[in-house]
């Protein structure tokens, strides 16, 4: 099936006069910009990395950042996670939460939302654990995780000591998943190494100065699963179901059904040490199986610096595959799930590996930025350490992101450098996320950079393409939907998306799940696979609208 390209031909009005002259333009023009409107939107945050020269580890890895409707409007707000002094100074950092205004910009309530709650955050989730109607706030922090309740009206209660939920871990990205079905959103926090300023070590790239310590250079802590009891308690079920392992130094975190099972799996991205597939047994456990997968190492059989990743079908060949951003000179990893519980990593054999071989990729995802129908890849890139370039010189600290345009077929364009100047502004880029934020349709981008300011770029040209946005509300099921399929059908073909917390790094995306219908009108089917079993189908749906389906009710007007 052929696909519509998003490129200006050669005979656009900027290189009219070449072709008059039988010239090609040797520069063409994507239809798509992305443009940084932060401070147009009222975006006014500042990532607090804590650093006084002693270089203590979490210093560099920097926080998530969150695309979420909040308050039930249908406009996805914004949530920025912040850091701490380690020592204090007499000044409060707080996290951010914006609310979306409707009209391009964002007003900060985050002194009257309850959030306002100093930590040394890191990663954040959002789902609804406890079914009322209202998305909760759990966030991963160096001295201790937070558990927010969404009272409703913009405010929101810790009610992390009452949940039975303790994770004084280093933990970093987490997802919501309702592993067991059961109908409630229990809760999976990646944790990294064992770190405190007590144990801090000096570590040097040149014998002379102190640099930060690489992963290897700590003990692992074992990630954890809490199951939800319901009346908002949880139970720490991690060595019940087999995910305990205290040589994990996890990072990333992706919920994923890879086996068609219909039982959601869990993948860990590790750094320096082997990533983890967990295949969820459908009885309450997982098993490991990383390694048989082919998805633990590197093609070079070695443990990668593994930080964010994601998983979604890129190739329309009915399974999911896999996404994690690496350290640099590591390049991206693609694994192509090949069916029968095994991935190929493509990376290394395509424009991926090769564009983004010196980068140090965190926030990864898959998303139709143009709305082709066809999953595009983004990456946001930063280097952990300010003197790098010292010691290699063709590695940088400050990074642009990248973006790769699905060409079909497995293949993929580097069109970084087409997508506008904004874009290829190098940052130390950390969290990653994106939603329609605006509603005209296409996909927006956030990203927090290490102790600098959040960006947040508005899609200027995807909604050239037709579309359909689907957002779920669950009752037999998790009320946030999360594990459900919905599949559309199309002149395009057929397409199939996941509703999944966490992913990226440290990091949440919008939970409405946005199709690109390329040239079609609409979609001549849609369908819903409920995790409690339920099937719905609908015909002939308009594209360009957001459709809003109840497992109940079916389509809710």
């Amino acid at each position: 099936m052929k696909k519509p390209s998003v490129l200006i031909g050669a005979c656009s009005l900027v290189s009219a006069a070449f072709c008059l002259l039988g010239l090609a333009s040797t520069a063409p023009e994507s239809v798509v910009r992305f443009v940084d409107c932060t401070k147009k939107a009222g975006i006014h945050f500042n990532h607090h990395s804590g650093a006084t020269g002693k270089k203590y580890l979490p210093e560099t890895l920097g926080a998530g950042c969150a695309f979420v409707d909040l308050d039930g409007d249908g406009w996805p707000d914004i949530l920025l996670i912040n850091g701490k002094d380690f020592v204090p100074h007499g000044q409060r950092y707080l996290p951010a939460l914006y609310h979306n205004n409707h009209n391009g910009t964002f007003t900060d309530i985050t002194r009257v939302s309850g959030l306002d709650v100093e930590m040394y955050g890191m990663g954040v989730a959002v789902a609804d654990y406890d079914n009322d109607g209202l998305p909760d706030i759990y966030i991963t922090a160096l001295d201790g995780d937070h558990l927010f309740h969404n009272e409703g009206h913009g405010h929101f209660r810790d009610v992390t000591a009452e949940s039975g939920i303790h994770n004084a871990n280093f933990g970093t990205s987490a997802a919501w998943l309702d592993y067991d079905r059961d109908g409630k959103a229990d809760l999976f926090v990646a944790n990294y190494v064992s770190w405190s300023p007590q144990k801090d070590l000096w570590c040097s790239l040149d014998g002379a100065s102190k640099s930060y310590c690489t992963p290897e250079s700590y003990k692992g802590t074992s990630s954890k699963l809490y199951h939800n009891l319901g009346n908002g308690k949880f139970e720490d079920v991690t060595q019940k179901a087999g995910l305990g392992d205290t040589t994990s130094k996890s990072l990333g975190v992706v919920v994923f059904d890879y086996n068609g099972d219909g039982w959601p799996d869990i993948f860990v991205s590790n750094d320096t040490q082997p990533s983890k597939l967990y295949r969820n047994n459908g009885n309450g456990t997982f098993t490991e199986e990383g390694m048989q997968a082919g998805v633990a190492y590197g093609e070079d059989g070695v443990a990668r610096g593994a930080m964010g990743v994601d998983a979604a079908d890129y190739d329309h060949s009915n399974r999911p595959h896999l996404l994690v951003g690496n350290f640099a000179n590591q390049m991206l990893g693609l694994y192509h799930n090949e069916g029968k519980g095994f991935f190929v990593d493509e990376a290394p054999s395509s424009t991926v590996g090769h564009a983004s071989l010196l980068s140090l990729s965190f926030g990864v995802f898959f998303f139709d930025y143009d709305l082709d129908g066809y999953d595009d890849i983004f990456a946001a890139n930063g280097h952990i350490e300010p003197d790098i370039n010292r010691i290699q010189p063709k590695v940088q600290y400050r990074e642009p992101p990248l973006l790769f345009r699905n060409e079909g077929k497995g293949r993929f364009e580097n069109v970084s450098n087409e997508v506008g100047p904004d874009f290829q502004r190098p940052i130390v880029a950390r969290g990653a996320a994106y939603a329609d934020f605006d509603h005209d349709g296409d996909l927006d981008l956030l990203i927090s950079t290490n102790d600098g300011p959040a960006v947040l770029y508005t899609n200027e040209g995807g909604n050239r393409n037709n579309w359909l946005t689907i957002r779920l509300n669950g009752t037999r099921s998790n009320r946030s939907a999360l594990g459900a399929v919905v599949r559309i059908e199309s002149s395009l073909g057929r397409q199939w998306r996941t509703v999944h917390s966490g992913s990226s790094y440290c990091s949440q995306s919008d939970l409405a799940l946005t199709f690109g219908l390329g040239g079609d009108r609409g979609a001549s089917s849609v369908s819903v696979e409920w995790p409690s079993g339920a099937r719905q189908q609908f015909k002939n749906i308009a594209a360009n609208q957001f459709l809003d389906i109840d497992e109940s009710r079916g389509i809710v007007k």
